[in-house]
């Protein structure tokens, strides 16, 4: 158990992490004599290291500042941190979830709304700033973090040995995952155990199908359904991948199919970009690409559309007895400084607008994504109610992929889900 701010500041000697500012002076008026401790708590574990880097560019320009990384563990952060905001001993500035996930906090009044206090979100997108408003009164609750698009990644090493390249066609992709599989490699490392994934799975290889977000604008209209033949194709397509998955891909789960991947045992792995830094750190050896799959005969697009979606945001407690200062730092990771640093100590794409990653695969993957972009449909624009269409999607997914219902039925179970809150824009 970690001490809170208020007992770090009374216990004498206590180490604590830094934060990192923008400005040369404190913030909040403080004084070189006076001394603010910052909480900032989130769900990343293993970034510790990372943000003490970063935040040490903000505590340099702001000497009465420190500021402590409170991370717990992902699966429990959640309900930690609803109760946290809940009183002054919790977080002064807390990493949100996006979209939907982000909805109870906006209705417990927990955070403070940052519109007209944090003056540098007015350069943010619309569709990036969707990820920290609040449904019902539109307002931004957070600074968005990162965005974390969706691709192939593949081992360059395999392709090249096998002559191949990045598929500009679907009937390019899938010879030349048939090409994998005589060789005796797995063509696609995907899991069906970890049904969070085959959402992510399925925005990869069906967005063209169902139109991204052409199709999108009509659902949130009452103009489109899950259950109407675009996205009902789009699970089939999906599907169709199957004969290039693992063997007995029912029983085979994320870290099964990430060790796949990086062992050399498959040749490309469906997922998110934050991947990249995993299986770098796993097997350095690894030379990675990354593409994303063209439309397949019969798409509603022509174009090859990039899913994405924002990962999250910082916000700011409404109990926090620091609050001046907690806007302060969360103005600060609206900056370019905390992007540039962000993306190059976490190998992530930043949030912030101007911000081009240094690494070559997240520039191309950031670019990309800019110039064709599609949206990860039940994550972030029907989670706003009970239950989620991501939910709903994970529920009918494993199902689907597992052969015990069709994809109309997975289809069906998502639209009545989300039937009994949803109500369209007029």
């Amino acid at each position: 158990m970690y001490l809170t701010r208020r007992g770090l500041i009374a216990a004498a000697g206590v180490l604590v992490m830094t934060l990192p500012a923008c400005a040369p002076s404190a913030p909040g008026g403080q004084t070189g004599s006076e001394q603010v401790t910052l909480d900032v708590w989130g769900w990343r574990q293993e970034d510790v290291a990372a943000y003490r880097k970063i935040f040490k560019l903000y505590e340099d320009a702001h000497p009465g500042v420190k500021v402590k990384y409170v991370p717990y563990k992902a699966d429990e952060y959640d309900t930690i941190l609803r109760t946290g905001l809940s009183d002054a001993n919790g977080p002064d500035v807390a990493q949100l979830r996006s979209y939907g996930l982000l909805q109870p906090l906006v209705a417990a009044k927990s955070l403070v709304p940052l519109d007209g206090q944090v003056q540098e979100l007015a350069g943010f997108p619309e569709p990036v700033l969707d990820g920290a408003r609040g449904e019902s009164d539109k307002q931004v609750y957070g600074v968005p973090f990162a965005i974390q698009t969706l691709h192939v990644i593949y081992n360059k090493g395999l392709f090249d040995k096998h002559g191949l390249a990045p598929p500009k066609t679907w009937d390019e992709m899938t010879t030349a995952f048939g090409k994998l599989k005589a060789a005796g490699l797995v063509p696609l490392a995907t899991t069906v155990t970890d049904t969070w994934m085959l959402p992510i799975q399925q925005e990869i290889f069906g967005a063209t199908t169902y139109g991204g977000h052409d199709y999108l604008t009509k659902m949130l209209a009452g103009q489109a359904k899950f259950t109407d033949r675009p996205w009902v194709d789009s699970l089939a397509r999906w599907k169709s991948t199957s004969e290039y998955w693992p063997e007995q891909y029912e029983g085979v789960s994320y870290v099964d199919a990430q060790a796949l991947f990086t062992s050399g045992k498959a040749a490309a792995f469906p997922g998110g970009v934050w991947e990249l830094a995993a299986f770098g750190k796993s097997n350095p050896e690894l030379e990675l690409g990354i593409f994303n799959v063209p439309p397949p005969p019969g798409a509603a697009a022509e174009r090859t559309l990039v899913p994405g979606y924002v990962d999250g945001s910082f916000g700011v407690s409404a109990k926090s007895p620091d609050q001046k200062a907690a806007v302060d730092l969360v103005r600060w990771m609206a900056s370019p400084e905390f992007g540039r640093a962000f993306a190059t100590e976490l190998r992530q794409i930043s949030a912030v607008p101007g911000v081009r990653p240094e690494d070559p695969l997240l520039a191309q993957a950031l670019a990309a994504y800019q110039a064709d972009p599609s949206p990860y449909v039940t994550y972030a624009y029907f989670s706003g109610g009970t239950p989620t269409a991501w939910d709903l999607a994970s529920e009918a997914f494993s199902t689907f992929v597992a052969g015990r219902s069709g994809a109309g039925d997975a289809a069906k179970h998502i639209q009545q889900g989300v039937d009994q809150w949803f109500k369209p824009s007029q």
